[in-house]
């Protein structure tokens, strides 16, 4: 039997398709009715139901077509093959309902798993225009009127997918419209007894509750206007999903919820709020212990009024709500987040709420925007800071952007990341330090036992980019005695100043600036991560650079220094203008290291390390040649020289260049050298960096390669 058509002629003058551009109106009207090809089963009733809703919302002409097309794709090639080019949003919002599918899956798979506020920010996450939300609950609401003609199980199914995704979206966007109607459905399937009794409670009461309200808002009505206060006085409706919340959270039966029978004053301004209190409780005794007064504590999501309950005529309870036109409108509308209030969760980080906050404006504006504005906004509003990785099972795990593999794995537990020693993404296999997007499907490979690395705290090799992450291998490592962790401290550090050329230098500067009393001290903060080496190796360096003494070499003596005149090069040479000043091939210095200069008989100014043997030999000839040389501007790159020693395997060369090219870094030369049983191999590579800094992370990245024994600038 082919899919029943999902347009009709009539849609034509539905009010939500009559916006349309009348080249759209007119496309729709010669389309092709059916979508046997296209596989697409969305009957007439289900769409036209969709058309409703968005009417409702005041949808924009993009939000419509892309809501038809998605229900009735074979319509896009009338709308002839410019259409996608130059209706982006439109395409993207094609693209959201498709991708929304993928969030379907994962809950039909794990129905129950507990994960489905990760999925509804996975959902968030994944869409990039969120006004494909309201296309999803309103197709999902009509679905659900039409949910009695289907199979029990698929029925519940559908009902299910409703409670646990899009009535709490529908409550999270402030999509009251739409809200209330997923819940009582989705309930109605759910629970059908339950319904049924709460249903039958209300309606043998509904006709004397009524006659109630509308008696209590007469009596208030004259009330307020004997005290002059204008105010808007109205019933408010109870739902059956939300009596049946009620009755569980309080354990109260239905006949003793004080909000069946509520109304709701509306005043101009906060001082006649007031006013109308003490005019609510002047008339009626008021219940002190369920008066709370939002408006001069506003809840965290800025929702505000004054709520209470009397004791009503007839002796019965009654709710009343207070608050100025424009409160409720935020509370109705949306600028006050008031899906934290109902839903009792936490607070949202800061991005999450800027979405949030997007999509109440966009409700509340409607289609009056420029395509123009609506993608800048796009751009600056939902540029998101979290991604959301899944496990195995589909759970949806929560992360910075940056995170790594082995942030995933010390977010799933503790002791997972502690024994993590590999990882698969989508099925193939990944290094630990592999940046993550959302939807990525993350595997952690564990060993039976083991512990953390040293290496994972320090930041420039890219482990970690979460601090809770960091924190829990700071946590396991605080735990082992202070000996063993001065002995590994110090090899760090070793293994860092003897990539750096600075093994040997005096430790003193470092305990300076860390505020430490002694070298056993700084060992244990840089093996516990409070401390990274390259930190440590920056201070010294610049300490040397200052006027400190050189590691292993004589202290050299220099005249007092005068001011010194810049040049527009990568160098300030004190007290000296118009010299050529180039780097030295011998020890090839980098911008952060301690240099010196040395005048030479025709080249100008050649610039050294102070520990450079050269230098150390023209010195002992020629010692008043030196002279003070700073770095000034950076240029575009430097050269020098490192040796990386290795098992001799397949592939050594082509992931050494990977790391290279992936750190920023250029290749100018390279030469290998086997030793003699054949087992190793001798890399010697002519790198151009940036600076002291780029070099550091890039040897560390180096040292990490499988079966690199060392990696050091020469």
């Amino acid at each position: 039997m082919p899919p029943a058509p999902s347009f009709s002629p009539a849609m034509l003058d539905h009010p939500a398709v009559a916006g349309l551009p009348a080249a759209w109106r007119d496309a729709l009207a010669e389309g092709p009715r059916d979508n046997a090809t296209a596989g697409v089963a969305e009957p007439v009733e289900v769409t036209v139901s969709v058309l409703d809703a968005l009417a409702r919302l005041d949808a924009d002409a993009d939000t419509v077509m892309a809501a038809l097309l998605h229900a009735a794709p074979t319509m896009l090639p009338a709308l002839g093959p410019e259409f996608p080019k130059q209706h982006p949003a439109v395409v993207a919002l094609l693209d959201g309902q498709h991708a929304a599918a993928q969030v379907w899956a994962l809950h039909a798979e794990h129905p129950g798993s507990g994960g489905s506020e990760g999925l509804r920010r996975l959902l968030l996450a994944i869409v990039r225009d969120l006004r494909v939300v309201p296309i999803l609950l309103a197709r999902q609401l009509a679905w659900m009127k039409q949910a009695g003609d289907l199979p029990d199980a698929q029925r519940r199914e559908l009902a299910a997918l409703t409670r646990d995704i899009h009535a709490p979206l529908a409550n999270r966007l402030g999509i009251w419209q739409l809200k209330w109607e997923l819940e009582d459905l989705a309930f109605r399937h759910l629970e059908p007894e339950t319904y049924q009794r709460i249903a039958r409670l209300l309606d043998e009461k509904r006709g004397a509750r009524e006659r109630y309200i509308e008696q209590v808002k007469q009596v208030l009505r004259e009330a307020m206007a004997a005290q002059g206060i204008e105010a808007d006085v109205a019933g408010r409706p109870k739902h059956i999903y939300s009596i049946w919340r009620k009755m569980q959270r309080k354990g109260a039966p239905i006949g003793e919820l004080y909000d069946l029978r509520a109304v709701r004053v509306l005043v101009d301004d906060v001082a006649a709020c007031y006013a109308a209190l003490g005019v609510v409780h002047a008339t009626w005794v008021p219940i002190p212990s369920e008066f709370d007064d939002y408006i001069a504590r506003p809840k965290r999501n800025d929702y505000r009024s004054l709520h209470t309950a009397v004791i009503g005529p007839e002796g019965k309870t009654l709710e009343v709500q207070i608050r100025t036109h424009d409160m409720h409108r935020q509370a109705e509308l949306g600028v006050a987040a008031h899906w934290r209030y109902k839903e009792g969760g936490r607070g949202a980080d800061a991005a999450f709420d800027r979405k949030i906050a997007w999509m109440r404006r966009l409700l509340e504006e409607g289609g009056g925007r420029d395509d123009a504005g609506l993608a800048g906004e796009l751009d600056t509003e939902l540029v998101e800071d979290r991604i959301y990785a899944l496990t195995p099972k589909g759970e949806v795990i929560d992360l910075p952007v940056g995170s790594t593999p082995l942030d995933f794995a010390y977010r799933v537990h503790t002791e997972v990341g502690h024994r993590c020693r590999g990882a698969k993404v989508d099925g193939r296999i990944v290094p630990l330090d592999h940046r993550l997007r959302t939807g990525d499907r993350v595997e952690i490979m564990t060993a039976k036992t083991g512990e953390p690395r040293r290496d994972w705290l320090v930041e420039a090799n890219g482990f970690l980019a979460s601090p809770r992450s960091r924190e829990k291998v700071r946590g396991w490592f605080h735990k082992l005695d202070r000996a063993r962790n001065e002995t590994e401290g110090r090899e760090l550090l070793e293994k860092e100043l003897r990539r750096l050329g600075l093994l040997g230098a005096d430790l003193a500067p470092a305990l300076e600036k860390f505020h430490l009393a002694t070298d056993g001290d700084l060992y244990v903060h840089v093996a516990l991560g409070d401390l990274g080496p390259h930190q440590v190796a920056r201070v010294l360096g610049e300490h040397e650079r200052s006027g400190g003494t050189a590691p292993e070499a004589t202290a050299v003596p220099v005249e007092p220094r005068r001011a010194g005149r810049s040049r527009p090069g990568d160098f300030t040479v004190q007290g000296v203008g118009n010299l050529l000043v180039q780097i030295a091939r011998c020890c090839q210095p980098l911008p952060g290291e301690p240099i010196l200069g040395y005048l030479t008989r025709g080249r100008g100014v050649t610039v050294h390390r102070p520990d450079c043997v050269a230098l150390q030999r023209l010195l002992a000839r020629q010692p008043q040649r030196v002279l003070p040389v700073e770095w000034g501007r950076t240029g575009s790159g430097y050269d020098v020289d490192v040796e990386v020693v290795a098992l001799d395997r397949k592939w050594l060369l082509k992931e050494v260049t990977n790391a290279i090219a992936q750190g920023n870094a250029h290749v100018s030369a390279i030469h290998s050298d086997h030793e003699r049983n054949g087992a190793r191999v001798r890399l010697r590579l002519r790198l151009r960096v940036a600076d002291y800094g780029q070099l550091s992370s890039l040897l560390g990245k180096l040292a990490t390669l499988p079966g690199v024994e060392r990696a050091q600038r020469l």
